[in-house]
């Protein structure tokens, strides 16, 4: 077992971890000291067993609030998967788009050429 010295609040306490956890060890009384600074920086000198819970309280309540947008986040995306997942069970629906043939495009142009020749023809009577 590996025995590190943490420092939380300003106090130094050695603790005991397994061989290979130091890291973790060291990152959670990071973590506790935060919380501990804080809040003897507001309230000022308390008893160290105080200290220590009111942290560990505070940290308590982060992380029951980060719980909570974790849920919220997994129910978010099972719905969205159902969604995706209905979707993608139905028959993709399929729609003809209908294709003008040459021959009816080359009419229309003929027609609209004569309309046009009419019309000159009407207007030049006209004057």
């Amino acid at each position: 077992m590996a025995q590190v010295e943490i420092k939380i609040g300003g106090r130094t306490f050695e603790v005991a971890c397994q061989d290979g956890e130091e890291h973790f060890l060291q990152t959670a009384a990071g973590m506790l000291d935060e919380e501990a600074t804080h809040l003897s920086s507001q309230i000022g000198r308390m008893p160290e067993a105080r200290m220590l819970l009111m942290a560990g309280l505070m940290l308590a309540d982060k992380t029951a609030g980060l719980e909570d947008k974790v849920k919220e986040a997994a129910d978010r995306e099972a719905q969205l998967q159902a969604r995706i997942d209905t979707l993608e069970s139905q028959p993709q629906e399929t729609r003809e788009i209908p294709v003008v043939p040459p021959s009816v495009t080359e009419t229309l142009s003929e027609l609209a050429a004569r309309a046009e020749a009419l019309a000159e023809e009407v207007e030049r009577k006209a004057r």
